[in-house]
């Protein structure tokens, strides 16, 4: 199966990897200062990093399945089905991201902030490295 995956859809799904695990822990700093500022209130135990690493995975399966999804309707010869083929996989990937937050919401061995936050690191950490990406180039011109 992972012999037929382009090379770009590995690469960017590594980029996208890396940038969601520093998201997770810089997310797990943020939760160990507000613990000791505030102990009582936010927690830092077992389900913050189950939690973070749950959350991640999910957040980088979601990637994962989009840039498949795109290079199989990049492959298709007619318009029309590759645009259904689109349609199908953004359901089908926040079918799976809604379901992720009914589990991390109700299940006690996740902290539902922690397990959801993650899901917000591949697009934000995607448009960071991108404005420091123009920054750069616009000091090459």
């Amino acid at each position: 199966m992972l012999e037929n995956i382009q090379p770009a859809v590995k690469k960017e799904t590594g980029r996208v990897m890396a940038i969601t695990g520093v998201g997770v822990i810089l997310m797990w700093i943020v939760f160990a200062a507000l613990h000791f500022s505030m102990p009582g209130k936010v927690p830092l135990d077992y389900t913050v990093f189950l939690g973070g690493i749950a959350g991640g995975i999910v957040a980088v399966l979601n990637f994962f399945f989009m840039g498949l999804a795109v290079q199989k309707a990049a492959a298709a010869t007619d318009e029309d089905a590759a645009r259904m083929r689109i349609k199908a996989s953004y359901s089908q990937r926040m079918l799976l991201q809604m379901l992720w937050v009914i589990v991390a919401i109700v299940a006690p061995c996740f902290h539902f902030v922690a397990g959801i936050v993650p899901l917000l690191f591949p697009g934000t950490g995607i448009k960071i490295v991108g404005i420091f990406h123009n920054k750069k180039q616009e000091g090459k011109n």
